[in-house]
Parts: C-alpha cells; sequence; structure tokens
C-alpha cells in the first residue's frame, strides 16, 4: 500500500498517484505547475496556502488505501 507524508516534496508527490493532483487541486494547490511548487513539501505548500497539512495528508492516504 501507498502511503505519503507531509515531508515529501510536491515533485514526489504527485508521482506517486494519478488520484493525487486532483484532490491537492480541489484543497486549494493550484499551482502545482509551477516549478518552484515542485521544490516544496507538502508541509510548505500547506503552510503557504492555509491548509491543514495533517488533514490532507490523511485524506490522501485514505484515497490510497482504497486503490
Amino acid at each position: 500500500m501507498k502511503q505519503i507524508d507531509k515531508n515529501m516534496m510536491i515533485g514526489d508527490l504527485i508521482q506517486v498517484d494519478e488520484l493525487i493532483t486532483p484532490i491537492l487541486m480541489r484543497a486549494g494547490m493550484h499551482c502545482l505547475g509551477c516549478p518552484a511548487s515542485q521544490m516544496e513539501t507538502l508541509e510548505e505548500a500547506c503552510m503557504v496556502h492555509g491548509i491543514d497539512c495533517d488533514s490532507l495528508v490523511s485524506n490522501i492516504n485514505e484515497v490510497l488505501a482504497d486503490r
């Protein structure tokens, strides 16, 4: 089973599963195509966007667990 954590780089994270990008977009991270975002951790990106990182990580891992 795949799992992600808040210390993963956005660039690596979106390579884990094709369902992760839409989840991040729905959460408010519309800058995934920006080269700078690829080198941020999920935690850093959540902080910039005012998103509860632990909740987002939990949501993503629940989706991945159902695959």
